[in-house]
Formats: structure tokens, C-alpha cells, sequence
């Protein structure tokens, strides 16, 4: 039997890193313990299989929601003292314990408080490219990206990170130039998650807005829509967008007819904005694109000047919260001029 120390390094302490530790030792049958140290990191003892160990060795490097690791030290020896269980050590008592996880928390916080996007918008790319790889039909891929079930997972990530507003490019302008069969089934697919959501959002008072056109889209489609926009539209806990049938410069092309059809002879910058789809909402700090692509296609023009853009190398089907965190993490680090 194989024994390892693991000392981790960054913020660690009081956001579950303990029990998510524990959970996942006691799935690999691990024995030993996990405990904070004073000086912030996560300690942890384990014997058992040493694939069984590596594996936890993964595990705890990536942690639960909001774990930022900066560091790991560990070496490997053989078991000399026999654990019965894996456990949650305390070499304090519970209160003094506690203290001390959200002293270390604070001092992690602080550091990044201030650095944690208001408001993110995906462009998921890479459905078609995710079913082709692996000989399935396109349709695979949109029908493994548009689940309720990832919907809500992004979005809890998001909210938990601190993050208000989350935008989803799911249909563009151009999109219409694909086979009318796989626009059938894109729009199917955006309604049956919508008719889901609309519950969702109503018990969690997520506030839902469509940005684009709606002009083009099938009926029950927008039925569903405005139902959903105005179910929720008194709600602001959490702010999820999804533009659909919707273009950079289609959007801008339609403000500007607005703003001529009320009468405006000269056009300002400010007012621009108020014809937007966007009205409302804050533009967006951080600017995700996965499957590798580095272009954003024409995606918020106006609203995204000083918007970071972060480059995810997996297809959108394997876009999950650990990638939205990871980005959440990278943008943290990036310092923000304005212009300045």
C-alpha cells in the first residue's frame, strides 16, 4: 500500500475543497485525511492503490467552484500508519476552524474580487466539427450542445462565479444560408429547452431576453420567446440572453433605421445604444469562443471594444462549467486599461 502528501496551494479554504476531497477519496476507497493549514493550503494524507492515488492527485488539483490552485507540493512513501477512513481533520476546534477558512478565503477573494466579469457571451462553435470527428450526424452535435441540462449548468456556474449576465450566440444571420433541415431542427431543439426553462427561470428568478430578430423565426418559436421575456422581465437575481437570428451588423443596420424613422438628423454614440437589442445590458466583459476558431464572426460590434476574448480549443458539445471557469480564471489575471 502506497501513502502520499499533497500540500495545496492558493485559494482552497472555505469553499468545500475538504469535503470535495473527502467525497472523491472515499470513491477510490482511499484511507487517510485532509486538513487547512495557517498558512492557507489544503494538506492531504492518503494511502491506498497508486493509480488510485494519481487519480486523486488530479482530482484535487482542479477542486470544486471557485478553488484557484496556484501550487502543489507532493511526495510519495510507503504507508506507515493505518487509517481506518478518510476523513476532515481539525487541529482546531470547529469555531476556530471556521475562522480561519474564511480569514484565508478573504485574503484569496480580495485579490480577485474586483476582477470577475459582470458579464460573459459564448459563441459556441464547433457542433457540426464535434459529430463529424466522431462519424455521427450533424444534428448530433446541436442536439449535445442545445440540453437544458448544459443551459442550466453554465448558468449555475456562472451565477456561483459572481458573474450577472450570460449571453449564448445560437443562431446568426448568416446561419440561414445552412440546410433547411438543420435550421428545422436548431429552432427545435431552442424551443423544447425554452419550454423547460421557462420553469426554471420562473422558480430561480433568472431573467430571460431574446436578442435579434424575431421577424424570421417560426411562430410557436417566438410565442415561446415572448412568454418567457415576459414571465420574467421583472426579475434580476441572474440575466441569461440568447441571440437568435442574429448579426453584428444586422443588429446596428436595424438601430439606425430606428433612430431615422423617429426623426434623429444627427446620430450620437449614446443614442445609438438605446436602439440596440442589447438596451439594458451591460456590454460584455468577456468574449468566449470555442472550438478554436480565433475570429468573432461580426458578434456585438458596437458593444464588445473593450471586451477580453478568451479562445477555447474544445468543441462547444465538451463546453462545460470546468471550461467556463477556466476562462473566468484566465480573465482574472488580465489587467484592463480602458484606454487609459
Amino acid at each position: 500500500m502506497q501513502e502520499i502528501k499533497i500540500e495545496i496551494f492558493g485559494r482552497v479554504q472555505g469553499i468545500g475543497f475538504r469535503h470535495f476531497t473527502k467525497e472523491h477519496a472515499d470513491k477510490l476507497g482511499l484511507k487517510g485525511f485532509v486538513r487547512n493549514t495557517d498558512q492557507g493550503s489544503a494538506l492531504v494524507i492518503a494511502q491506498g492503490d497508486k493509480k488510485k492515488l494519481e487519480e486523486l492527485l488530479k482530482i484535487v488539483q482542479k477542486g470544486p467552484i471557485l478553488t484557484h490552485v496556484e501550487g502543489v507540493s507532493y511526495f510519495w512513501k510507503k504507508a506507515e500508519n493505518n487509517y481506518s477512513d478518510f476523513v476532515i481533520a481539525l487541529d482546531k476546534g470547529i469555531i476556530e476552524d471556521q475562522k480561519r477558512n474564511f480569514l484565508n478565503l478573504g485574503k484569496s477573494v480580495l485579490n480577485i474580487k474586483d476582477r470577475i466579469p459582470r458579464h460573459i457571451a459564448i459563441i459556441p462553435d464547433g457542433n457540426r466539427r464535434w459529430a463529424t470527428k466522431r462519424g455521427l450526424n450533424i444534428l448530433m452535435g446541436h442536439k449535445k450542445s442545445a440540453t437544458y441540462e448544459k443551459i442550466i449548468a453554465l448558468s449555475e456556474e456562472a451565477k456561483q462565479l459572481g458573474i450577472k449576465y450570460i449571453t449564448v450566440w445560437v443562431f446568426s444571420t448568416e446561419n440561414w444560408k445552412r440546410d433547411s433541415e438543420e435550421i428545422k431542427n436548431i429552432f427545435g431543439l431552442i424551443l423544447k429547452v425554452l419550454k423547460r426553462f421557462r420553469k426554471e427561470a420562473k422558480k430561480n428568478q433568472f431573467r430571460f431576453r431574446h436578442l435579434g430578430r424575431k421577424d424570421r423565426l417560426p411562430k410557436k418559436l417566438v410565442d415561446e420567446i415572448l412568454k418567457v421575456e415576459e414571465e420574467t422581465k421583472e426579475f434580476d437575481k441572474f440575466n441569461i440572453q440568447l441571440c437568435i437570428d442574429y448579426g453584428g451588423r444586422d443588429e446596428i443596420t436595424r438601430a439606425i433605421n430606428k433612430l431615422l424613422e423617429s426623426g434623429v438628423k444627427e446620430i450620437k454614440e449614446d443614442e445609438l445604444s438605446m436602439y440596440l437589442d442589447s438596451i439594458g445590458i451591460p456590454d460584455p466583459d468577456l468574449i468566449i469562443r470555442t472550438s478554436g476558431e480565433k475570429r468573432t464572426s461580426g458578434f456585438m460590434p458596437f458593444q464588445s471594444i473593450y471586451a477580453e476574448l478568451y479562445f477555447a480549443d474544445v468543441d462547444f458539445p465538451d463546453f462545460g462549467p470546468e471550461e467556463l471557469r477556466k476562462a473566468v480564471e484566465e480573465f482574472a489575471e488580465r489587467k484592463r486599461n480602458f484606454g487609459k
